[in-house]
Order: C-alpha cells, then sequence, then structure tokens
C-alpha cells in the first residue's frame, strides 16, 4: 500500500509542478494563436454579455467609418461644381449640400450612439466576466493559492482584466474596423488624386505600427513585474483605513510609518511608469514629425500642380481632408490595435484563472463519503507548505474513534491548525494519508466530505452582515429558519447576546456598512461587537450543522472571560456527547474532560491517553496543565507529579 501512495503522491506533486509550469508559460505567451484565441473570447464574452449593444456597435462603427470619406468626397464635387459650374458635371449643389448636412450631422451624433451602446455593452461585460472570474475562483477545492504570492499576483491581475480587458477589446476592434473604413475609404479618394502621395502617406505611418506594438509588450511586461509593489500599495492602503487596525495605529503612531511604505512602492511605480512614457515620448515624437512633414510637403506640392492647372480647388480640398484623415486614422487604428494588444495580453491572466484546472485532485468518480461510523484515522502524515519550506508535520498518527472525544494540545507553531485544514481537506498531506471509515480523502467528494463536518476556526470571519446571517450561514439550507437560528444561538450561549442588540437577530453587525432604511436609503450604522461576542457567534454558526459527523473546534473559547468561557465548555461537552469531535485549545482546562488528548511538539504527536494518564507520566501535558493551573492556584513545585496531582485538583 505505501508503494501506490507513494506512487500517487509523486503523480501528484509532478501535475502539480507541470500545471504551475503551464500557468507561467500561458502568462507570458503573446503569440499569434495565443492572440487569436482571446480575441475571439473577448468577443464571445460581449456577444454572451450584450449580444444587441455589441451588434449595434459593431453597426455604428461600421457608418462611422465610412463617413468621411463620403464629406470628403462631397466637399470635392461641390468645389468643382463651384469652381467650373455645370462644366464639372455630377449632383447640383443644393443636393451637395443637403448631402454634407446630413453626413455631418450623423459625424456629430453617431459617436454618442456609440458611447450609449458601448456603456450599455460594458455593463452587461462586467456581470458576465465577474461571474466567470469568481465563479472560478470559488471552484478551486482548496487554500494554496490562495496562500501564493505569484497566484495572488495573477488573481489581482485577472480582477483587474476582468473589468477592463473584454471591453476595452471589443471597443478597441470595433475602433479598429472604424478607422480601417476611414483609411480604405480616404485612401480610394487619394488615390484618386495622387497614387504616389497616397504610398508615401501609408508607409509613413508603418513605423509606428512597429512601435506601439513593441510599448505595448514592454508596458505588459511592466504591468507584471509592478504587480507585487501595487499589492503591497494596496495593502497599505487598506491598513490606513481598516477600521480593525485603526487602534494599534493610532496607539503605536503607525500612520507615517505605513504612509511612507506606501509612498516608497509608489515611488518605484512611478519611476518604472515614467521610464517607459520616456520611451514611449523618444520613439513616438520623431515619427509624428515624419508625418507632419510629409502632409506639407504633400500640400505644397499639390498647391503648384493646382496653380499649374493639373489640379482643381476639389482635388486640393480633398487632399488636404484625405492626408490629415488617413494620418489620424492610421495613428488612431495603431493605437488602438496597441491598446487591444496590451488588452489582450493581460486577458491572458483573466483565461489562467478561469481555466485553471482544480488545485486538489479529484477522482473523476469519487468514492460515496457515508456516515462516520469507524472513525478518522491519520497514518503517517507529513506535509509542509511549498517544496522547499520546513516540515510542519512529521508523520502524524493519530486516530479520533468515532463518537469519542479528542483534544490536540501544543505550544504555537506545533502544527495543530494545519492538522485542521488537512482534516477538512484544504490541503492534501505530501505523505501519507488521512482516512474516514477507511477511505482516503483524497478518494471523495471535497464538498460531501466538507458537508459532514463542522468546524469552528481559530482566524473565524466576522461577517458584515446581520446576527442571524452570521449564524445561519453555517448551514445554508435551514439559512432562512430562525428557529433553527436561535436553538444554535443558544447552544453556543449567544441567545442572550443577540436579543439584547437593538434589533435581535435582525441587527446588522458591521461598522462599514449602514442599515437601509424602507425607502432603500442608507440608515444607521451597525452594531459592532466585542471579540468575545463575535466568537460566540462563530461558535452558534458551527451549532447550525446539526447531525454532522465529525465536530472540529479550534480554540473556540479563546477570547472568551472565564465565566463564559465556563458555560460555552458545559454546553459544549452536552453538544458533544456521543458525537465525534477533535477540540484544540490552549486552555487545558477546558480539555480535562475529552476522552482522549494528544501533544503535538514540533510536528509530531509525543504523547497521547486520558487526562489522569498523562499527568500520572509526569511528561510535556503535565509540566504545560501544571503550569496554567499554578496561575490560578498558590500551589508550588511544579515541577514533580506531586504538584501536578495538586494542581490537578485545584483546577
Amino acid at each position: 500500500m505505501s508503494g501506490a501512495r507513494e506512487s500517487r503522491e509523486e503523480r501528484t506533486g509532478q501535475e502539480d509542478r507541470k500545471g504551475r509550469a503551464g500557468d507561467t508559460a500561458r502568462g507570458r505567451t503573446g503569440g499569434a494563436r495565443a492572440l487569436l484565441s482571446r480575441t475571439a473570447e473577448a468577443l464571445a464574452l460581449s456577444l454572451r454579455a450584450g449580444p444587441v449593444g455589441c451588434l449595434c456597435s459593431a453597426l455604428l462603427a461600421t457608418v462611422q467609418g465610412l463617413l468621411p470619406a463620403g464629406i470628403a468626397l462631397l466637399t470635392k464635387w461641390l468645389l468643382d461644381r463651384l469652381q467650373h459650374g455645370p462644366a464639372a458635371g455630377g449632383p447640383q449643389p443644393l443636393a451637395l449640400v443637403a448631402g454634407l448636412a446630413l453626413l455631418t450631422t450623423l459625424y456629430a451624433l453617431l459617436p454618442q450612439l456609440s458611447e450609449y451602446a458601448q456603456a450599455r455593452l460594458r455593463r452587461g461585460i462586467v456581470l458576465v466576466v465577474q461571474d466567470r472570474l469568481y465563479g472560478a475562483v470559488n471552484r478551486f477545492t482548496g487554500m494554496a493559492r490562495f496562500e501564493s504570492p505569484a497566484f495572488l499576483d495573477r488573481l489581482r491581475l485577472a480582477q483587474e482584466a476582468a473589468v477592463t480587458a473584454p471591453e476595452r477589446i471589443t471597443a478597441s476592434l470595433f475602433a479598429v474596423v472604424q478607422q480601417s473604413l476611414t483609411v480604405a475609404g480616404l485612401i480610394t479618394v487619394l488615390f484618386t488624386i495622387s497614387p504616389p502621395m497616397t504610398l508615401i502617406t501609408v508607409a509613413a505611418a508603418a513605423p509606428v505600427l512597429l512601435v506601439e506594438t513593441a510599448l505595448s509588450r514592454e508596458r505588459a511586461r511592466m504591468t507584471l513585474s509592478l504587480s507585487p509593489r501595487n499589492r503591497r500599495q494596496l495593502f497599505y492602503q487598506r491598513m490606513l483605513l481598516d477600521l480593525a487596525a485603526v487602534k494599534e495605529i493610532r496607539l503605536f503612531g503607525l500612520g507615517g510609518f505605513l504612509l511612507r511604505r506606501m509612498n516608497d512602492e509608489t515611488r518605484v511605480i512611478n519611476a518604472a511608469e515614467e521610464r517607459l512614457d520616456r520611451r514611449a515620448l523618444l520613439r513616438q515624437a520623431p515619427l509624428t514629425a515624419l508625418g507632419t512633414v510629409i502632409a506639407a510637403g504633400g500640400l505644397a506640392w499639390m498647391i503648384l500642380a493646382a496653380a499649374d492647372g493639373r489640379f482643381t480647388i476639389g482635388d486640393v480640398s480633398a487632399f488636404i481632408a484625405s492626408v490629415s484623415g488617413v494620418q489620424g486614422a492610421l495613428v488612431g487604428m495603431l493605437l488602438q490595435g496597441a491598446g487591444a494588444y496590451q488588452a489582450l495580453l493581460l486577458l491572458g491572466h483573466f483565461t489562467d484563472v478561469t481555466t485553471a484546472g482544480p488545485d486538489l485532485p479529484v477522482r473523476r468518480e469519487p468514492l460515496p463519503t457515508g456516515p462516520l461510523r469507524r472513525g478518522v484515522e491519520l497514518d503517517d502524515v507529513w506535509f509542509r507548505y511549498g517544496d522547499d519550506g520546513p516540515w510542519v508535520l512529521r508523520g502524524v498518527s493519530l486516530t479520533i474513534p468515532y463518537g469519542s472525544s479528542l483534544a490536540l494540545v501544543g505550544l504555537n507553531g506545533a502544527g495543530k491548525s494545519t492538522l485542521v485544514k488537512l482534516l477538512c481537506r484544504l490541503y492534501d498531506p505530501v505523505r501519507g494519508a488521512i482516512r474516514w471509515d477507511g477511505t482516503d480523502l483524497r478518494d471523495m467528494d471535497p464538498g460531501r466530505l466538507r458537508d459532514r463536518i463542522s468546524a469552528v476556526f481559530q482566524d473565524y470571519v466576522e461577517y458584515d452582515f446581520t446576527a442571524a446571517d452570521n449564524i445561519g450561514l453555517g448551514d445554508l439550507a435551514h439559512h432562512g429558519e430562525l428557529d433553527r437560528i436561535v436553538a444554535a444561538a443558544r447552544a453556543a450561549d449567544a441567545h442572550d447576546l443577540v436579543s439584547a442588540l437593538p434589533r435581535g437577530y435582525a441587527t446588522l453587525l458591521s461598522r462599514v456598512f449602514t442599515e437601509e432604511s424602507g425607502e432603500g436609503e442608507a440608515g444607521e450604522a451597525g452594531v459592532s461587537l466585542s471579540g468575545g461576542q463575535w466568537q460566540r457567534l462563530a461558535l452558534a454558526r458551527a451549532m447550525m450543522r446539526e447531525g454532522r459527523d465529525l465536530l472540529i473546534l479550534d480554540e473556540p473559547s479563546a477570547g472568551l472571560d472565564a465565566a463564559a468561557e465556563e458555560r460555552v465548555h458545559r454546553r459544549l461537552r452536552a453538544y458533544r456527547a456521543g458525537a465525534t469531535s477533535l477540540l484544540i485549545s490552549h486552555r487545558l482546562g477546558a480539555v480535562r474532560r475529552t476522552d482522549r488528548i494528544a501533544v503535538l511538539e514540533e510536528g509530531r504527536i509525543t504523547e497521547a491517553g486520558s487526562h489522569r494518564e498523562l499527568m500520572r507520566r509526569a511528561g510535556t501535558y503535565a509540566r504545560l496543565f501544571t503550569i496554567q493551573a499554578s496561575g490560578y492556584t498558590e500551589a508550588h513545585g511544579t515541577d514533580g507529579t506531586g504538584g501536578a496531582e495538586e494542581a490537578e485538583e485545584r483546577c
């Protein structure tokens, strides 16, 4: 069995490394195939978000693209008719004026309609990509990616790209279509006047394309390289505004320190952006000057030729409109294309996150997760965070028999909370196995496994919701059942606390948001709770999950006063009676009544037994228990068995 287990672990490690390498490679890909794929993805997102708005934007872009050529041509015909009279042929002057009035009206009106269509499309895109991105993140089974700085940087870029990139790509593509039609139409007009000048005008814009493409690549690389600094900058901003941090920041005078750190990151970011902007300016300015010289030279040549009678006034007018229009449209098209290119590169991060495989391997056909009947077994479990990290757990073997209570004690950093993460399958062991009635957790469906577990974590969440929501979230299937919520609150000794709130269970527990009035307007701020009060609500949230097979309590009373702690543990003992439970606590007086106690030291189980057995051994548990008990008694001799027995009697 160990050989099969090791081979599975080795395969899993290889798959994880391949996945990480694939993620890195995809993030750096900017080839034609990848760009075409992302363009198709952006268009598909736009069509899904708003098919009507997308089609309207495309139609409006087409019409706007053809208008400049139509205006230039009608202007030429009008001027020629005014210069040569009926001999010039063509439509009547008034008809040409009417046509010009219509086209110029459309030219002024269509951008507003286009902006409305784009804004409507933008709102739809935000909803679609938000659902796709956060839906993908929600499908991640474990925690490893959320504790990876590299992934957090990519996730931040994916969030940025999700909001801006699809809409920017779509808008840029429509703008490119519009500018392309403008260029094509004006070039046709210009070609009928002077083919050589047409070729020179188009050739002058070619270097701009190369420069803008190179700058787009540099901008994308810079964005990725600065992502950690941007994240730290946001961290300092949040800290300066975080309500929970205000007390320490004010007391220790940390505001200036955090502000300096934030400004240092901002200066580095600004310096990098300044260097890129300077390079862009130095490259773009000569090309702009070249285009201006070409346009001025062409105009001078056209005027001299018109003086010799080779061109009409209408030809000169059309030439001026065409040269300026073509150059402006080409530059605009290249800039839009460069912007779309940069957005396409950023969209790769969104694509990587939304198409990422599972962070924990899940069997195609998981084994059933039945009710616990024999117990949970940890068999030679080794674990560390990262391939190069220190071992947190070192060969832990432990059994939680069905219907019994096990307490896990140890100093900070011993690995207790890590073991809880493994039991909930938020991580997989690097070596060894955890079995549920003999079935490896890796062979089960994680969602079904977790549905059979209830837990209070040491770092519980304080939701900015109502008191009822904070408790009811423990079991969404019964989220709206007030009777069940009240029963859970009573079990956690939180009912009196909640009942005393201004609106009882409907009270908003937040100082960040305000309660809504009947008219939907912001009302009074919510209520702020103490740490111990929040802890009782977190415990009530766990109590909502009735009928679960395994109850995990990670420091459930750390923030409570002595009286509240005693009440809570009395209720917990009644709640745990006959149930399978794991209790982690530094308060050793709270664990003495569990069926069995295990001591975890530096990632290893060093002692296990009942409270009396461990006290008789006079080992680590007895020493820690005696040290704690001495704080409540006047007993001495805490180094010996006699002192331990005396402390036990008094504690």
